[in-house]
């Protein structure tokens, strides 16, 4: 009796929102290394606070829906205790801040004596900022947190004779989701009662307003909300072969919107909402960046003109000084961005998302029929993602590079 052959194993390639769009899109090279090589950077201090911040958020969350202590929040007496928890969470994946960022949580004698005005880690100082301007706006909306979604396509350009797969897996985890009633947004008592800075600035975007006025008065409707532990980008790239974060971003948030309206219990998604904390408490890295930004062209007139006596403290600033005092009004406006959801925009995300997973498909394919890593996956990224990766002392474009950079 002849025995019928084993059929070949199936598998359905699954493909994250941040560790592959985001990662593939800084630079190609880069993610092949550290995703699918498994290469971690060796100091990967800005994936460290972006896990912390998320940390910190949300075990504050949790701590505020269970104790409701009321804002704002004592530094020594209430964040430490957070920020101890996450980054000892942290250690124990290997993962370290910059001695200058945060007091770690086995020296917890040197913050005796400190209270919330006299800390001046950089880290510590965001947390606070983040919980006591945005938690105490942010907690009360809250219906869920740290989220995962999931979803499945159509692999793009599929061909039987060469695709790995005929579809391809999406996932996600949002951050914050948040669920409320039209007649609750709409009415003014309310809004009074809440005092809520984050429903009046929804209300104010005119593409938010005028779908809650298109919709049922007593409509449940969603806000999908993502914090990010960076500043706030440009709204345009100069170099086309750069990654647009902005863009990126928002392609980011739209896919959430797609994933989350496959789900059984979701409801109306009406806008999205990324902080960008790093804004609260901008470092001189940031300013420097800002200050750049300026002289690029890259941040828009009307903003120019709004806050001109901050963008003017920016552009006099010298990085040997003391950073400058910036308004409180300036930093909160940078540090939150909404993205307005309807569905021809999720549609362009969804075919971006699916170049992204063409590129990354066709790059794998072509190192398993035998190209080299080099010649199967493009390096092409920033100045400032070269200049602080582990692969450039072997990276062909790096060395082609070099020449244009302004190497410390």
């Amino acid at each position: 009796m002849k025995l019928p052959s084993r059929s070949k194993s199936y598998m359905i390639p699954e493909y994250s929102l941040t560790g592959d769009l985001l990662s593939f899109l800084t630079c190609n090279l880069q993610y092949r290394y550290q995703n699918k090589g498994t290469l971690p950077p060796s100091k990967p201090v800005q994936r460290w606070f972006g896990e912390f911040i998320h940390g910190v958020m949300e075990e504050a969350f949790i701590q505020w829906k269970q104790n409701k202590t009321e804002f704002p929040w004592d530094w020594l007496k209430d964040i430490r205790p957070i920020e101890n928890q996450i980054d000892l969470r942290l250690q124990a994946r290997g993962l370290y801040p910059h001695d200058e960022d945060l007091f770690f949580s086995t020296t917890n004698r040197e913050v005796e004596n400190l209270n919330e005005h006299d800390h001046k880690k950089l880290a510590s100082a965001r947390a606070e900022k983040a919980i006591n301007i945005w938690g105490k706006h942010l907690f009360p909306l809250i219906d869920s947190s740290e989220l995962l979604i999931k979803g499945i396509r159509d692999m793009p350009g599929y061909d039987e004779n060469r695709s790995r797969s005929n579809y391809y897996g999406i996932n996600g985890v949002v951050d914050v989701l948040t669920s409320m009633k039209i007649n609750k947004t709409l009415e003014q008592s309310t809004l009074d009662t809440y005092n809520n800075k984050i429903i009046d600035i929804l209300k104010k975007n005119e593409d938010f307003h005028k779908m809650i006025e298109e919709s049922d008065d007593g409509e449940d409707y969603e806000i999908i909300i993502d914090y990010k532990g960076m500043k706030r980008p440009p709204i345009e790239v100069d170099n086309p072969k750069a990654e647009n974060k902005w863009e990126s971003h928002k392609q980011q948030i739209l896919t959430y919107s797609w994933l989350r309206s496959k789900q059984e219990d979701s409801k109306s998604i009406f806008a999205g909402i990324i902080f960008y904390l790093n804004e609260l408490v901008p470092s001189k890295e940031d300013l420097a960046l800002i200050k750049e930004e300026m002289r690029d062209g890259l941040i828009n007139d009307e903003t120019l003109e709004k806050y001109k006596k901050d963008f003017d403290l920016i552009e006099n600033w010298q990085e040997d000084d003391k950073a400058p005092e910036l308004s409180n009004e300036f930093k909160l406006e940078r540090s939150i961005r909404i993205i307005n959801i309807n569905n021809e925009e999720i549609e362009k995300s969804l075919e971006k998302f699916d170049d992204v997973v063409y590129d990354i498909e066709e790059s794998l394919i072509n190192e398993m029929k035998g190209s080299k890593i080099q010649e199967a996956w493009k390096a092409e990224a920033d100045e400032r993602t070269c200049l602080a990766c582990d692969f450039r002392t072997f990276c062909k474009s790096y060395k082609n590079k070099t020449k244009d950079f302004k190497i410390p």
